[in-house]
């Protein structure tokens, strides 16, 4: 059966993200458990105050760990925000809610100590 996405274009694709640059959090998944921790550190390339990435079209060039989200990975990604607009397409059970903007409650990786990440674990509803 054809699902809505398989058919769109690149452009239509892109224009289901909403910009909320939640996929730009660094999250981290325990070793034993596999469960995934969100934290409030931000990749030092999203803007928050534009809600836009300052180097999207070479972005997974320049940040290895950053990920190109398509039709075939985003439903296996475990550290995509429920909130995402992506995984809500594919995932029917997380409804579409307003998301806070990240302004003010997000700090950015060049200001922080990486060996202290954990101290920057969130439990946001949002998330």
């Amino acid at each position: 059966m054809a699902k809505p996405w398989d058919n769109m274009s690149e452009e239509q694709w892109e224009s289901i993200c909403k910009r909320c640059g939640k996929c730009c959090l660094h999250s981290l998944q325990d070793e034993d458990t596999d469960e995934i921790y969100h934290t409030n550190v931000l990749c030092r390339y999203f803007d928050v105050e534009k809600s836009l990435c300052t180097v999207y079209e070479n972005r997974c060039k320049i940040v290895s760990q950053c990920l190109k989200l398509n039709k075939d990975n985003v439903d296996k990604l475990p550290f995509m925000p429920k909130s995402c607009a992506y995984r809500q397409l594919f995932d029917p059970q997380y409804t579409e809610k307003p998301t806070p903007p990240l302004k003010g409650r997000v700090i950015s990786e060049t200001e922080i100590d990486e060996t202290q990440i954990e101290d920057y674990i969130v439990d946001w509803e949002d998330l």
